[in-house]
């Protein structure tokens, strides 16, 4: 079999290299105690879209630092009873998508959020430096800061907020609560499951934003991770920062939040995936104590992977 990284039985051993800061677990404390203290002011705003089945609504709310963040809501009509709720997350650079691909939850009687990362390429904004779109740069932005001012704490807990905030709908029943999302949004799947550890079930495929260390020594810190070898070259030619550089990305690393998980997980991956390499993913699943499935494609990569979409549906419906 063609191998792009290491043999299967090797990476179900694997732990991963990227350094795990000594105070991560404070910090992650601290910053969800930032997120509980926020007023995010949720506004639900109805869509031009209509179904006769659904409602569709456009969810603002703030978060942490004060960004107004969007996702696209919707619940069925015509339900009684609190019903189960699932949140995606998109892939890097991106947006939430249509409302047309959305609507199998609610034919299941779902109510579904599909948030838009701040700064990327949806509604929300990203009020680190200016308002709008900042598109690239997200995983290096605040490493020459403190590390409370990584945007990717900000946009890790804007998925929390939103967890808590469709848990807290009068329609959703709160302990039935899953997520899912592909790449960026695998990453993002995963750190809403560790920070919100009442989610039910996860889902997520092929996760970014793990094992950054790894990524380098591959010399695979390009397309998706092509920032980190812009960081060292405008910022660290010589690499004498190497060692509190990836310890600051550890922070950020899926892989150090993976064992907060309490969901019932179905994983992804593709053996071919030269962008988010197969190593970095089990670094993070390694380290899960959850119950986790794995569905493995040996000749893929990081493309549609046949029958997950379908997999993925079938898991959910567990809610």
């Amino acid at each position: 079999m063609p191998m792009l990284d290491m043999p299967l039985d090797k990476l179900k051993r694997y732990q991963g290299m990227t350094p795990k800061p000594e105070d991560f677990d404070a910090y992650w404390e601290k910053a969800l105690e930032e997120m509980n203290a926020v007023d995010p002011q949720v506004e639900l705003v109805p869509a031009v879209f209509t179904t006769p089945f659904a409602e569709c609504f456009h969810l603002f709310f703030t978060g942490v630092r004060g960004a107004r963040v969007h996702a696209k809501y919707i619940r069925p009509k015509h339900t009684d009873t609190p019903h189960p709720a699932v949140l995606h997350f998109h892939g890097y650079t991106g947006h939430s998508g249509d409302w047309q691909d959305k609507l199998q939850f609610a034919a299941l009687g779902y109510s579904f959020a599909a948030l838009d990362v701040r700064g990327q390429g949806g509604l929300s904004e990203d009020t680190g430096s200016v308002k709008g779109n900042t598109h690239h740069g997200h995983f290096i932005r605040g490493l020459d800061d403190k590390p409370d001012n990584l945007l990717f704490r900000h946009i890790f807990l804007d998925t929390a907020l939103l967890a808590k905030i469709v848990m807290g709908f009068d329609e959703v029943d709160a302990g039935r609560v899953g997520v899912t999302g592909w790449s960026q949004g695998g990453a993002l799947t995963m750190a809403c499951a560790a920070l919100v550890p009442e989610i039910k079930l996860a889902a997520p495929v092929y996760p970014f934003l793990s094992d950054y260390k790894r990524v380098w020594e591959m010399d695979l810190a390009k397309d998706a991770y092509a920032e980190l070898r812009t960081f060292f070259r405008h910022f660290d030619p010589q690499h004498k920062r190497e060692d509190e550089i990836f310890t600051r990305l550890g922070y950020i690393d899926i892989q150090h939040l993976a064992p907060r998980i309490q969901a019932q997980t179905l994983i992804g991956v593709g053996l071919m995936d030269n962008i988010c390499p197969p190593s970095t993913q089990f670094a993070a699943i390694n380290k899960m104590t959850a119950p986790v499935e794995l569905e493995i494609y040996p000749d893929f990569g990081h493309e549609g992977l046949p029958g997950m979409n379908d997999k993925i549906y079938a898991f959910l419906q567990q809610l």
